[in-house]
């Protein structure tokens, strides 16, 4: 059994099909079939059973039993004498097991026990039906009943004998086998068609999935991530539903494709700058030591102070960008959610940005707030806007946080963003023209949009009235913790 199921499973799925439906119709015209064959039996044996009570609904004369029955009879077994001319065995049976057959009877049918059993216990209106032989060997349906004989005081069941009439079965039983045989045939035709059906229609069905496992396959060979299933716009079945997921996965690893290769070109351009930068101060460096030409000391100075601040770039551009495929590798992954402070988190940002604009009066007024999000992930979010809003205020300049209901403002009086750039702020590596002298990576405001986004929320800069900057983050929560972090 494990083998064939073995087996069984190892079958193309079109193939496991065709023989389910296959033996599904198998079963179905099996049951169809012999239910019909039961039906026809009994039609045609009631039909039997009416031919012979018909042939025993009348009463024998009682001068012709008296004369032949009970006279010859016991003398001369099996005897035959003048009877009721009917169609099919007619005959007299004693207790005894002798039988009085009549003379237009189609032959002799051999008595069985019920027969003397209803010889030795007759009773009117009843009789005992059975399978049966003749003489002869043919099969017969026989009736026995009491034997009834009328005269002028009316009818009467005569003792120690029964009336035995019946009929031949080799028409019933012919009808019967040739039915079972067209029903054998007709099956065989079913369940062949049933099979070849389903094969058509599992091909016709599996079409689609046939195209999905080219197109899979072609990916897996080609890496090609182009490549689309054709979908009916109006079907929603399981199919079309599977081809929509597989166009969904191949356009959404298409697209971090790109935006992989997008940052590998972006982080390489960024870094191309300072690298150069530093090539070119330390190649100067190593110049002046190799020909012992001193570099003035004021330009020695300015070099030394141009290699930090280019390795000082270099490595904040490093750790936008691992904080950045951390980000992606969270959200690819689920983030890991917590319930966070965020009034404790701006606080602590805002302890980080005035130690960087220490000219700069920083106003905060802030509310309690609970959200779930990454604390250090979004404290550094924070973090990049205090230090956007510090980077642009002017010297002396003021910084305006307030938190209120899940919305954090921050806003400077900058000279502002235009509003051409605007849509661009939140893009990787992208810089302002007028902010590409300022130090930065062009990745702290990405970093910023893929935390609130992680955490459910949204942020958005525009320009402040009277000038300046305003950033806003909105983050679900609720003003007093959960109870499951209480």
């Amino acid at each position: 059994m494990r083998k064939l199921l073995s087996r069984y499973r190892s079958l193309p799925i079109r193939a496991r099909l065709s023989m389910l439906v296959a033996a599904a119709v198998a079963f179905a015209v099996a049951a169809v079939s012999v239910t019909c064959w039961f039906i026809v039996q009994g039609k045609l044996y009631e039909e039997v059973k009416t031919d012979l009570e018909s042939m025993v609904s009348r009463a024998l004369p009682k001068q012709m039993v008296e004369e032949s029955v009970l006279n010859a009879c016991p003398e001369a077994p099996s005897q035959t004498f003048f009877g009721p001319r009917n169609k099919g065995y007619s005959q007299v049976v004693r207790t005894d097991g002798t039988k009085c057959v009549f003379p237009n009877s189609t032959g002799v049918v051999n008595v069985a026990g019920s027969d003397k059993d209803v010889a030795a216990n007759p009773k009117i209106k009843s009789g005992t039906i059975r399978n049966g032989t003749d003489s002869n060997g043919n099969s017969v349906r026989v009736l026995a009943t009491a034997l009834v004989v009328e005269d002028g005081g009316g009818q009467y069941v005569v003792q120690d004998a029964a009336y035995v009439v019946a009929v031949p079965l080799k028409g019933t039983e012919s009808t019967l086998n040739e039915l079972a045989l067209l029903l054998l045939l007709v099956s065989g035709i079913g369940v062949v068609g049933a099979g070849a059906a389903g094969l058509a229609v599992a091909r016709a069905g599996l079409r689609p999935v046939d195209k999905l496992t080219e197109a899979v396959e072609h990916v897996a060979r080609t890496e090609d991530l182009s490549i689309r299933i054709p979908v009916e716009e109006e079907s929603d079945d399981e199919i079309a539903r599977l081809s929509r997921s597989f166009n969904s996965m191949t356009g959404a690893l298409a697209n971090s494709r790109e935006l992989q290769q997008q940052l590998i070109a972006d982080a390489g351009h960024e870094l191309r700058t300072p690298l150069t930068s530093l090539r070119t101060n330390i190649e100067l460096l190593t110049r002046s030591e190799e020909t012992g030409r001193p570099i003035p000391a004021e330009d020695r100075k300015a070099l030394l102070a141009s290699v930090k601040a280019q390795m000082t770039e270099l490595a904040s551009l490093i750790g936008d960008l691992q904080e950045l495929s951390r980000s992606e590798a969270g959200q690819q992954g689920g983030p890991h959610l917590q319930v966070v402070d965020f009034q404790e988190t701006v606080e602590a940002a805002l302890r980080r940005a005035r130690l960087r604009g220490p000219e700069l009066t920083i106003t905060a007024d802030l509310g309690p707030w609970y959200v779930r999000s990454e604390p250090s992930a979004l404290e550094r979010a924070i973090v990049n806007i205090l230090d956007n809003a510090v980077k642009f205020s002017p010297e002396g300049g003021t910084i305006e946080v307030s938190l209120s209901e899940g919305a954090l403002t921050v806003r400077d009086h900058g000279p502002g963003i235009p509003a051409d750039e605007l849509p661009h702020v939140f893009d990787r590596f992208w810089r302002s023209p007028s902010a590409r002298a300022l130090p930065g990576s062009g990745l702290g405001l990405s970093i910023v949009a893929r935390t609130v986004e992680q955490a459910g929320g949204e942020v958005s800069l525009s320009r402040a009235d009277g000038g300046g900057t305003l950033a806003t983050v909105r983050l679900p929560g609720a003003p007093t913790p959960p109870p499951e972090a209480a």
